[in-house]
Formats: structure tokens, sequence, C-alpha cells
């Protein structure tokens, strides 16, 4: 890493600098929208519930009810929707741009982008319902129209980001928005853990409170970065090359032990979440008491839901992602083959039954890492806004490490442009 800051430093790097330093300022824009406030509103006080990864997304500008509250979620839901479109083969038109190269690509980003700025309208209409009170329907448009307007920018900035910058923009975003609240996060959670009014004793006591949960913060972090880098690499042969020749290299079909990604937990949050805006606008107090009590995750019911939801998507997502019938059709064509193992039917069981193995342990892991907060919320009493893991520490490590990497291939790119030339 050392010598990666080392070539980004370097002289003849000027342009790396210069989209490094595009990307903080992208970044720096993000940040300070997510504090402007929406004219007319407040600060939301009641709990957000299933919405509150949205608010984690965005830096908590949704609490805040900012110009950027809603953030990039909507383009999110609607990426999502159009994948899925996409790999279920719903809607043929879909399925055919996803086969015409960067041309059908560019439509189909196009289309989730004027989807994106429809949800966010609609989104934006129906928070303003559901968190302003009682208003005129002016009012509530009023609000939609600025909050889908702040979407549509942080959708400009992205695309800026990704293309005079370092990474993806709305994906930096994301994390950029998480990180700004985490000095709140420690902030608080040291005020709630060290009382300065008690006695030497009980402060000692808090203070080692707050120097165990940093600890085990960072080990969580660590944990997560181990988990977004493992996987399971099945051996492949090819029947075009000789392998065990000197410099030949060993070929592997990688599968991820978590394949999914956050994906899961963001289906099971949206799923959740539904009936909670549906109680919001009926104003129903059966319906309002019979969420509250079995589909809050915060409540044991609602918990158990929630993460049944997250086992069910995750393996649901990780075999639309990565079909074994596919992959075993596509060595077949290509001359490979898994030693030991026939092509066709065996190779589509024998990759199917290791996905599923592995699929297995990291949903269980994503699992593990999404309850955390919950439960450390309902153990240690504390606010909401001090959690330990969750799903946002796993987009940060993701987005991380994605960026870290395309830096360094952007330092290795320009190194042999320069041995080239140097040659010639």
């Amino acid at each position: 890493m050392f010598a990666t800051l080392k070539q980004i430093f370097a002289p003849t790097n000027s342009d790396l600098r210069k989209r490094i330093l595009f990307t903080l300022g992208g970044l720096l824009i993000f940040i300070v929208g997510t504090g402007v406030r929406v004219p007319g509103t407040t600060n939301i006080t009641s709990n957000l519930g299933f919405l509150e990864l949205i608010n984690v997304m965005g830096g908590g500008s949704l609490k805040r009810f900012s110009i950027f509250a809603l953030g990039v979620s909507p383009y999110i839901t609607a990426s999502i929707m159009i994948q899925l479109v996409q790999m279920l083969d719903v809607i043929p038109y879909f399925k055919e741009l996803s086969n015409e190269g960067p041309v059908g690509r560019r439509k189909v980003n196009q289309i989730t982008r004027y989807l994106g700025i429809i949800l966010a309208f609609i989104e934006g209409y129906a928070f303003s319902f559901a968190f302003l009170g009682s208003s005129n329907a002016f009012e509530y448009l009023y609000v939609a129209v600025i909050l889908t307007a702040g979407t549509a920018f942080c959708l400009w900035l992205g695309d800026q980001i990704t293309q005079k910058g370092i990474g993806n923009g709305i994906s930096l975003m994301i994390m950029a928005g998480i990180i700004s609240t985490l000095p709140t996060m420690f902030i608080t959670a040291f005020n709630d853990l060290v009382v300065f009014t008690g006695s030497g004793a009980s402060i000692a006591l808090g203070i080692i409170k707050f120097v165990v949960f940093v600890i085990l913060y960072f080990l969580i972090i660590i944990g997560v970065v181990y988990v977004q880098e493992s996987e399971r690499r099945i051996p492949l042969q090819y029947a075009n090359k000789t392998t065990g020749s000197y410099g030949s290299e060993q070929s592997f079909l990688p599968i991820k032990l978590n394949t999914a990604g956050v994906l899961p937990v963001i289906f099971a949050s949206s799923l959740l979440a539904i009936p909670s805006t549906i109680a919001n606008f009926v104003k129903n107090e059966g319906f309002t008491n019979f969420v509250s009590n079995y589909l809050d995750y915060s409540k044991p019911v609602g918990f158990i839901i929630y993460i049944a939801l997250i086992f069910f998507f995750g393996y649901f997502w990780t075999f639309i992602q990565m079909k074994p019938e596919d992959v075993a059709d596509n060595l077949k064509k290509n001359g490979g083959y898994i030693p030991g193992i026939r092509p066709g039917h065996e190779t589509e069981e024998y990759i199917s039954k290791s996905l599923g193995r592995v699929t297995i342990v990291g949903t269980i892991l994503l699992i593990v890492l999404a309850a955390l907060p919950i439960l450390f919320t309902v153990i240690t009493k504390l606010p909401g806004s001090i959690s330990i893991g969750g799903t946002g520490l796993l987009i940060v490590v993701g987005v991380a490490l994605e960026t870290y990497k395309q830096l360094e291939g952007s330092l290795a790119t320009r190194t042999y442009k320069k041995r080239r030339s140097r040659l010639r």
C-alpha cells in the first residue's frame, strides 16, 4: 500500500492525482448537500425502521430531510429491478439489449436512470406524506420535486466522478455517506458509555467499555475484509492448453464466499418496508400495531422473518448471478473441464453443489453481519445510531477494496506504458 501511495505522489503521475482530487471534490459536494435541509421541513424524530438503511447510505440525510434525503437509493432499486427482469427473461426486449454489447448496455443504463427518477418522485411524495404530518397536496408535491431533483443531481455527480475521477462514482458516494456518520457515532458512543458525573471507578469502567467497543468495531472490519476477499477456487483444465509445463498458469473457477454482496439485505429490508409504508398512508391503528409488533426487526417475530428473508434472497440472487448450467456450457464450448469430472451434466451438478455449500457459509456470515447492530442495540439499550457491524461496513469495505484495485491497475498500466516507450 505504501508503494502505491509513493507512486501516486510521483511527479510523472500528476494526471492521476488530478483524478483523485476531482473524486474527493465531488464527494465533498455530496457531503455538503446532505446537510442542506429541504426548505420548510424539520428533522425526522420518529423511528425510521427499515428505512434506516437508506438513511445510513445517505450519510444521515433522510433523518435531516435534506435535499439528498433519497440519495441514489431509487437508482439502486431501479437497477435491481432491471437486472431481475433481464435475468428472469420476463421482458424479451431487455434480454436482447443485454446481448447487444456496449450499445445495449448504454440503453439499459439510460432506461435504469429514467426509472430511478420516476421511483425517486414516488418515494419523495410518499416520504413527504409520511413524515411532514398534516399538510396540503401542493406542499407534498413541492417536497417530492426537490427530493427528485436531489437524486437527479446525485446521479449526475456520480457520473462525473466515474468519468473524470477514480472508481465508481455512485458507489463512492454511498461509501462517503456511510463514513461521514462514523465520527458522530463514535462521539455518541463515548458520551453514552463514559459518564463523568459518577465515581472514578465508574468512569474507568466506561472508558474500558468504549475501548472494547472500538476494538470490536475494527476486528469486525478485518472480518468483513476476509469475507469479501475469500473465494472457493475450482481447478480447471483446457484441452488446448498444456498444464504442468514451465511458465504455465493454473486456471481456476472462482466462487466468492459472498457472491450476492449486500443485495439480500436490501431485498429483505425493502420487502419489510412495504407494510410500514402502507401503514403510514392508511393510518389504521390495528394494521399499524400489527406491523410494529410482527414486522419490526427489533421484535422477535420480525427479526426471524428478516433473517429468513436474507437467507432466501442470498441463495436466490447467488444462483441467478452464477447459473451452474450456463457455467458448465461455457466451459464445454471453450474446451474446459474440471479434473475428474465429466463435462456437461456432471460438471453442472458439481458446480451447483460447490456453489450451494459456499453460499450457505457466506449467507450465514451476511446474516450475522446484518443481525449484529440489531442485537447490539437491543442488548446494550444504546441508541440505534450506535452499532457494531451492519451492512454499511460491508458496503464500505467492498467499495474501498474495489477502488484500491482500480487505482493499482491504473498505476500498473501507466508503468507498463512508460517501460514500453523507453524500450522504443
